[in-house]
């Protein structure tokens, strides 16, 4: 089978400043990849060039078999990058027209047809967000906004999901639903690629993970990788997910008790200041 993703060796630099040293990567169609590293590591610059919206100094991408940079059919592919939300707090548009957003690149220049409707009504609906089709996509919670952006890569019948620290800002309930939901997608197929900066949350539903920093120190189904030194190498001791709860129901903390600001991840910053 082709692979959803097959990068090799992808380097890329801001100017003088490396952010990626020949990172090769595969993900198959219907994994579940969880991407993890410190702010900086390049993770949003790979997750971008892997999607073709970026184009590496040197090195290779495709997607579904075709060269990233040639890849057409837009509606393969989801994204919920980290500017979302910034992008629609000034826009005057509903849910229902965010969602609709999705169904473009199947209507083109022509008016949507009942099918495309029914496929936005349905992304609404599988996403419990009917209710809000109506509202201003900048009135509602950050949960709700991820549910919405999510919906709108439904519309699109999108058979790759990739996501870019969706969690930031968002409340505990809304995060839990919001993972439920993403199961389900990639228990019927859809291959997701998803940065997170909570590494035992993500441990809990990602099927493999990579971690990344400039370069690429594991990728691994999540237990093997757990059990890996990745972590440790790339964060240090204080920052490893505790070895202890591979097996239970809380996959977060860490091994150094004495670093009480350990935060596993923070959002990620490839570019200097001013670009990214």
């Amino acid at each position: 089978m082709t692979p959803a993703i097959d990068a090799e060796n992808v380097r890329f630099a801001y100017g003088d400043t490396p952010v990626l040293s020949g990172v090769s990567l595969t993900v198959e169609e219907s994994e579940f990849l969880g991407l993890v590293g410190p702010n900086g590591s390049g993770k949003t610059t790979l997750l971008k060039i892997l999607l073709g919206l970026k184009t590496p100094d040197s090195g290779s991408v495709r997607l579904f078999g075709t060269p990233a940079r040639s890849f057409t059919d837009g509606t393969r592919l989801g994204y919920v990058s980290q500017q979302s939300s910034e992008a629609d707090a000034t826009m005057p548009v509903t849910v229902r027209e965010v969602v609709r957003m999705g169904r473009y690149a199947h209507a083109g220049i022509r008016r949507l047809s009942d099918e495309d409707r029914r496929a936005v009504d349905e992304a609404l609906d599988r996403t419990g967000i009917t209710d809000l089709a109506d509202r201003r996509i900048n009135r509602l919670s950050g949960g709700q906004k991820q549910r919405a952006y999510i919906a709108r890569a439904l519309a699109s019948e999108a058979d790759l999901l990739a996501l870019d620290e969706p969690t930031v800002g968002v409340d505990a309930d809304s995060v839990e639903r919001f993972y439920r939901l993403l199961d389900e997608l990639n228990d019927e197929g859809i291959t997701i690629v998803l940065i997170e900066h909570d590494v035992g949350l993500l441990a809990e539903h990602a099927t493999t993970m990579a971690c990344l920093d400039g370069e690429l120190y594991a990728h691994d189904e999540t237990r093997p990788f757990l059990e890996s030194d990745a972590l440790e190498r790339v964060f240090g001791s204080a920052r490893a997910v505790r070895a202890d709860a591979l097996g239970g129901d809380a996959l977060g903390g860490t091994t150094d008790a004495s670093a009480g600001d350990a935060d596993p991840i923070v959002e990620d910053a490839d570019a200097p200041v001013g670009g990214n």
